[in-house]
């Protein structure tokens, strides 16, 4: 009998391994370990290692039912731009994050983004989001290596605890904080006309955040960007 025989038959017909937080494997294992995995189980691999989530809790769900909101409102306004939530994203053999919230162009309207035939992003989503609050130490530490020198162009990372929120904006192949404008405002330098009220959002005044965006989309940046992504536009 083969050794092969003695250790169970051919390598297709043994069991799939368990995704384990701190494995350390590439994104096509990861991936294989992840599919065989329940449907309830939330995983990411960054940098190389598996984190898996804890239960979700309001003081994350909230924050992150808002910041999708906002991006969606967005979203309405700006023809050729998508919203996904909490999808599955692959950047590289060390990064496949199931970001909270991401924007990006539409490949039609000229953006790099692609949908694998499972329905997996893969690409860099030009904005992506990120509600920490109980992840701060690795959304602030390898995710934030992994984004950037996967060209993810801006990175929000909301701390619900210490009640912070930052925006940064890859430059020369690292982050730098995106300052708000003198009216407290922060403007991405990638959505035209994508604004927010910081503070406001902090402190859940959707209403104020929904006014500053509004004006936002009706600026005329907004207006000269989604021509532009219309004149991309390919049928």
């Amino acid at each position: 009998m083969s050794t092969r025989a003695l250790q169970g038959g051919p390598l297709r017909h043994r069991p799939i391994p368990t995704l384990n937080n701190g494995d350390r494997l590439d994104a096509e294992e990861y991936l294989r370990r992840y599919r065989a995995t329940s449907e309830d189980v939330r995983a990411e691999l960054i940098e190389g290692v598996v984190y898996m989530s804890s239960p979700v809790s309001v003081y994350h769900g909230g924050p992150h039912a808002d910041v999708v909101g906002w991006l969606v409102i967005y979203r309405i306004g700006t023809p050729g731009t998508l919203v996904a939530d909490n999808t599955t994203t692959k950047l590289d053999r060390k990064n496949v994050p199931q970001p909270d919230a991401a924007l990006y162009v539409a490949s039609d309207f000229g953006g790099t983004v692609t949908i694998s035939d499972e329905g997996l992003i893969q690409g860099a989503p030009e904005l992506v989001v990120e509600i920490a609050y109980s992840s701060a130490s690795y959304d602030l530490g390898p995710k934030l290596t992994g984004y950037a020198r996967n060209g993810i162009r801006e990175y929000i990372v909301w701390q619900t605890e210490e009640e912070q929120l930052d925006w940064f904006v890859l430059r020369n192949g690292a982050y730098d904080p995106l300052q708000p404008g003198p009216d407290g405002i922060h403007r991405s330098e990638v959505f035209p006309g994508l604004w927010l009220d910081g503070p406001a959002m902090l402190a859940g005044d959707m209403a104020r955040v929904n006014a500053v965006l509004q004006q936002g989309l009706q600026s005329p940046e907004h207006a000269r960007f989604v021509a532009g992504l219309q004149a991309r536009r390919t049928s």
